[in-house]
């Protein structure tokens, strides 16, 4: 009797198995199409909300602007945006920290990099690449090198720049002590909203398979 219920609580196991594995879905395919609409087109955006670079300390930015073109692109990772100009502050409304004010100099273009898209929500995944900037805070001068996880949201139009630990790197750093160090791992935050230039047209950004 024992070995009977044995042989049935093995069948039915190897039975519930084989249900699990044919009504998983099926891995889904990375994008390796990325239609961007309007295709080619310029592009600017303004900063919604704070915009904060993290080096041990907190480094606001109340205003910041970027401008650049957007185009189709195949494959992945796709670069399907170049950013040629992006600013971090004004003089009448400075970047802040405990430092003193902060001067972002950034060495473009950066590229807007994607890597998954979800239909259902409209979002693609990737990042900022290519990214150079010089910070000077106060005595302290540092440059930064790397890229910027992110997302892009085609209902809004907003780009959240959400770095990661690791992303970004310090190259080199000067009059700033121990505070900010080749060491050092910052991360760059915000969130931009992006319009074809000149009007109030959300781009899109669509990825799928041929």
């Amino acid at each position: 009797m024992k070995k009977s219920l044995a042989r049935i609580s093995a069948v039915a196991g190897a039975g519930a198995a084989a249900f699990v594995i044919a009504v998983a879905p099926a891995s889904a395919v990375p994008s390796t199409v990325w239609t961007v609409t309007p295709s080619p087109a310029n592009f600017s955006a303004a900063n919604s909300g704070n915009i904060v670079l993290t080096a041990n300390i907190p480094m606001t930015c109340t205003t910041s602007s970027a401008s650049g073109t957007m185009a189709s692109a195949t494959g992945n990772p796709a670069t399907v945006g170049n950013i040629n100009a992006i600013n971090f502050g004004t003089s009448s409304s400075p970047c802040t920290s405990v430092l003193g004010n902060v001067t972002t100099i950034a060495t473009t273009p950066w590229t807007v990099v994607a890597e998954d898209y979800t239909a259902s929500t409209g979002v693609t995944k990737g990042h900022v690449g290519n990214v150079k900037a010089k910070v000077t805070a106060g005595a302290c001068v540092f440059t930064v090198q790397g890229k910027a996880t992110g997302t892009y949201t085609n209902s809004t139009g907003i780009l959240a720049v959400t770095s990661v630990s690791g992303d970004l790197a310090v190259t080199s750093a000067s009059g700033c002590g121990s505070v900010v160090t080749t060491s050092t791992k910052p991360t760059f935050k915000g969130k931009y909203a992006v319009k074809v230039t000149g009007s109030s047209t959300i781009p899109k950004i669509v990825g799928s398979n041929p």
